[in-house]
């Protein structure tokens, strides 16, 4: 009796379960073009907006030298620093390779 049970659980239920997770793997949400697209949109909007508060930053620095001094001793991103760009320049490099499909 055992015996069978063994087999039973071997070749019934044992691929029951894997296809019961693939089917579950395979319906999951997933990012579609439109969302690319939108994910895509916002990263852009949000470098421009970076661009435009470091050039604010620099036109009040060179009116005011203390907000230089208290601002700009931590600085928010250090654009020469390489580890604050990597992941940047991945995500740019990824978005090239897409829109190059």
């Amino acid at each position: 009796m055992e015996e069978v049970l063994a087999v039973l659980l071997i070749f019934l239920g044992l691929p029951w379960l894997l296809f019961h997770y693939i089917t579950k793997w395979k319906t999951t949400p997933k990012l579609t073009d439109n969302d690319e697209d939108m994910l895509e949109e916002l990263y852009q909007l949000a470098r421009r907006l970076d661009e435009r508060m470091e050039t604010v930053e620099r036109l009040v620095a060179s009116e005011s030298p203390e907000y230089r001094r208290e601002h700009f001793d931590a600085p928010r991103l250090d654009a020469a620093r390489n580890a604050d760009n990597a992941k940047l320049d991945e995500l740019d490099r990824l978005i090239k390779e897409r829109n190059a499909r």
